[in-house]
């Protein structure tokens, strides 16, 4: 029986606004193009070198969690899109909750308190930046 398809959830605004490039006069744009940087992710795993094994060299199925400015992105092949209508955590929670007991699932995000919530639901964390697409 192969492996289950890795999870990895994205929390778009913690990652957008891990680099300072001027993401904040186009919350909305900085989210599409990160969403658009992920489609080829989800084919192919990360290569970034500090990325966990199960999502190097293979296919994962990426949410990409939205919030606020960024609500209004709209999902494409290979990155389904969650809109959270409240909190962005909240909705990340909810996602890991509903996936990490059946395979491996992996958040990424910056946020501490976001970390401790999905760690305790199974989910291991990894940096903002090992998915921020590389400029």
């Amino acid at each position: 029986m192969p492996a289950p398809t890795p999870l990895l959830v994205v929390d778009a605004a913690n990652v957008v606004g891990s680099v300072p490039d001027g993401w904040w006069r186009d919350r909305h744009g900085a989210t599409v193009r990160l969403r658009d940087s992920l489609v080829a992710v989800a084919s192919r795993g990360l290569a970034a070198h500090d990325a966990p094994e199960p999502l190097r060299g293979g296919a994962i199925e990426i949410v990409l969690v939205v919030e606020g400015a960024a609500r209004a992105v709209e999902p494409v092949l290979g990155v389904r899109v969650v809109s959270a209508s409240g909190s962005g955590d909240d909705a990340i929670v909810a996602v890991v909750g509903e996936h990490a007991a059946d395979r491996p699932c992996f958040v990424a995000t910056a946020d501490r308190e976001l970390s401790n919530r999905v760690r305790r639901l199974g989910a291991t964390v990894i940096g903002a930046r090992t998915v921020r697409p590389r400029h």
